[in-house]
């Protein structure tokens, strides 16, 4: 069984910055690849960054440049630094895992997280 717990959402000034961390946990956890989307009221889920194991990043157009993604040497944590912070950035986040491969040789294709609530506001 896996599990992804983020945190660090909350509220925050436009301009300012926030990171959100996403820990996964499994027996045994190899994670092929991490990243984030998020999902504002009425509007579709969409790709904020990702990272693969190998250290390869990609990012959405709206974000790139204020967003950085990164992973812990174990590779069982992501974070999301955000600066440059501003409203149209509000949404929930959600981590995502691919390609998740516990010691069992129990395998995952996607795992969710349940979300984190950012909201960019004064």
């Amino acid at each position: 069984q896996v599990q992804l717990v983020e945190s660090g959402g909350g509220l925050v000034q436009p301009g300012g910055s926030l990171r959100l961390s996403c820990s996964a946990s499994g027996s045994g956890i190899a994670i092929m690849g991490m990243g984030w989307h998020r999902q504002a009221p009425g509007q579709k889920r969409e790709l904020v960054a990702g990272i693969t194991d190998g250290g390869s990043t990609v990012y959405g157009d709206s974000v790139r440049g204020r967003f950085t993604i990164s992973r812990n040497g174990a590779e069982t944590t992501a974070y999301l630094q955000m600066d440059s912070l501003n409203p149209e950035d509000t949404a929930i986040y959600f981590c995502r895992a691919v390609r998740v491969v516990l010691s069992s040789g129990e395998e995952y294709t996607e795992v969710w997280g349940q979300g984190s609530l950012v909201i960019v506001s004064s």
